[in-house]
């Protein structure tokens, strides 16, 4: 069924889920602004998306029995520490109007992702259905 919705929906199925991580963890960093020592982080999406779409350079891992990590999904937990641009006294590296202009900018690439995804399902639902209803 994965392959189906690869052709089907091309890397946004993938992309929806690595947006809607972003999100998660911009969110924390916002959350934790004001915490004496937090290191902001984010997520490497060009990265994350390559490891998780299998276009990476890496030799690819397969788990060969049910025990196994997936290290398909762990690529996409990976995180960075965002670099601060101007260093608080506490040692917090949030900076406030970058991560929410991240945050912005990540809803609008979730909602882009999200809208394709329709779209593909009404204009499938069309073809099947013949334009009927």
């Amino acid at each position: 069924m994965s392959q189906i919705n690869d052709n089907l929906f091309g890397m946004h199925t993938q992309a929806l889920g690595l947006w809607q991580k972003r999100a998660e963890v911009l969110a924390s960093n916002l959350a934790n602004a004001d915490t004496p020592g937090y290191l902001a982080r984010d997520v490497d999406f060009r990265k994350a998306l390559a490891d998780a779409s299998g276009a990476s350079e890496k030799l690819a891992m397969t788990a060969t029995a049910p025990g196994h990590v997936d290290a398909s999904t762990q690529a996409a937990d990976q995180l960075a520490y965002r670099v601060p641009l101007q260093p608080t006294m506490d040692g917090n590296t949030v900076d406030t109007q970058v991560e929410q202009s991240s945050f912005a900018a990540n809803s609008v690439h979730y909602q882009a992702s999200l809208s394709f995804i329709t779209a593909q399902i009404r204009m499938l639902r069309t073809a099947i259905t013949g334009g009927q209803g």
